[in-house]
């Protein structure tokens, strides 16, 4: 019985939204797809609109599944993709499409602001390097080329701090999500003033900064009759989608590590001190007190999307007649393909590249094409180009001073025993798998928990509500095959980058 938890995670293809018991149990579930617009090359991004219709449409249907009166829920936590740049008015209307954590068109705003305000003070002062992925330059873009949305901007939110203000009416920035902006403080939590005024990014654009297990409202009463919940539930800050996904993964020490298996790819490091390297990305875990050293790609379960998309035509058809779908057909084809891919490599830069490389002008490569070459070669050389990307970013951490021994895999690519595997045998870590279909819900879910008092702390929470299913060993039979080709697969890259410059 109750109370409920509800956690609401805002992905890049679609949201989610689960209800949970306090033993972290799923009672229902609903996911609701949307749009990315790709308008020109370089250029991703949503109508945060979008994100708020999915949501109530999903809200409503977790409550008729469950049959769970909306009183019953205690609380409300939500996750969200990164690097957004949501403009509102005082009303909290929006006032265009908001870029996302893929668009680049600010690369050129990257160039001018690191070479007037200096690479170096920008690191120092946000523990990041200065990228076109990142919230801070496609703010100073709407200055120069949306001035009419600008001037009537009042603030700029993230993907989770705006369905908060739709559910409460208050404008927030959460802490994990103050990493998208290079005028946050890394070491202190804070707005740096100093830093705003050198990247021309006005204090006043930017909203209070709350703890991500904090209650910052309750839901109002033209919300609960848009979404179908209580009016007056308590609603927390919630935070970055991968930090609550490492929170449901149980990832809340020192050394412990979350692998990232949604649209994009990539891996977070728990960790009690600072530690900053310009390759790769630090950010606050949901956690007080705690960091995360986070390698961040744009190829993970994304790119077998794209690959089912183009190339599943005859899979679709025939899952629709055996019962599966063509995913679980995919990975039969790459099952019966040989660790290695027969030294097909695949470069999974599907949209630019972000850490250890960032380079906006990356393309996905498939090298090692011939006549011998099959659809589960394809398949196979995708799945193990994603894990090349992986251990490149883990290769980064451990030489800037993180530990890592265990990782634990979320998303919709951690439910692929195979891909798991050959995650595992790439890197030569052992991965264990937590409920991966609910890792980022569960994480927003304890959020709220821990902020209305029904967990006392983060580590109850996590010993009663995160379930390892699985654990993965690294195949040693497989270990030259993958050092041979990932040493291939860095050289590709060095060899084309110039001509992808171009």
């Amino acid at each position: 019985m109750g109370p409920y938890l509800l956690g609401i995670d805002i992905g890049t293809s679609a949201c989610k939204v689960a209800l949970f018991d306090q033993g972290g149990n799923v009672i229902s579930s609903a996911s609701e797809e949307y749009e990315v617009s790709y308008p020109k090359s370089g250029w991703a991004e949503q109508n945060p609109e979008d994100w708020w219709t999915g949501i109530c449409r999903g809200i409503k249907r977790v409550l008729e599944q469950s049959k769970i009166p909306a009183e019953q829920i205690a609380g409300i936590g939500i996750d969200g993709q990164s690097w957004a740049a949501v403009a509102v008015d005082r009303e909290g209307n929006v006032l265009a499409d908001t870029p996302i954590w893929m668009d680049t068109r600010a690369n050129n705003i990257c160039k001018e602001l690191n070479d007037r305000v200096g690479e170096k003070r920008i690191f120092e002062i946000s523990g990041n390097s200065l990228q076109p992925s990142y919230t801070t330059a496609k703010i100073i873009w709407y200055q120069r080329n949306l001035p009419q949305v600008y001037e009537h901007t009042y603030k700029i939110l993230q993907s989770n701090s705006y369905i908060a203000c739709k559910l409460t009416g208050k404008m927030t920035q959460d802490v994990s999500q103050g990493y998208g902006l290079h005028c946050f403080d890394m070491h202190t939590g804070t707005w740096n003033r100093e830093m705003c005024e050198a990247l021309g990014i006005p204090e006043g654009l930017l909203p209070e900064i709350y703890s991500c297990h904090e209650v910052i409202g309750t839901v109002t009463d033209h919300a609960a009759a848009q979404s179908g919940l209580a009016a007056g539930t308590p609603v927390v800050a919630g935070g970055l989608d991968a930090a609550c996904g490492t929170l449901g993964a149980g990832v809340i020490h020192s050394g412990e590590t979350q692998e990232q298996g949604g649209q994009a790819g990539g891996m977070s490091i728990c960790m009690d001190q600072y530690k900053a390297d310009m390759r790769l990305i630090l950010g606050y875990h949901v956690i007080p007190g705690l960091w995360l050293l986070q390698g961040g790609t744009t190829g993970g379960g994304g790119v077998m999307r794209w690959l089912e998309r183009e190339l599943a035509d005859y899979e679709r058809e025939e899952g629709r007649r055996c019962g599966r779908s063509s995913l679980e057909l995919f990975n039969d084809l790459a099952q019966e393909t040989a660790p290695g891919s027969d030294g097909l490599i695949f470069l999974p830069y599907m949209a630019g590249e972000r850490s250890p490389i960032w380079n906006p002008n990356a393309k996905g490569v498939y090298y090692g094409l011939d006549f011998s070459k099959t659809k589960g070669h394809l398949i196979r050389a995708a799945m193990e180009g994603v894990a090349m990307s992986l251990k490149h970013n883990l290769e980064v951490a451990e030489h800037a001073g993180a530990e890592v021994s265990v990782l634990r895999a979320i998303g919709g690519s951690a439910n692929s025993l195979l891909w798991t595997q050959i995650k595992s045998d790439v890197t030569g870590k052992p991965i264990a798998v937590p409920s991966s279909d609910t890792a980022t819900t569960l994480g927003a879910a304890i959020l709220a928990g821990v902020g209305v008092g029904i967990y006392g702390s983060f580590e109850d929470a996590v010993k009663i509500t995160v379930k390892n299913k699985r654990y993965h060993v690294p195949n040693q039979d497989n270990r030259e095959v993958y050092d041979r080709n990932y040493r291939n697969y860095l050289e590709i890259y060095d060899s084309l980058q110039i001509i992808m410059e171009k």
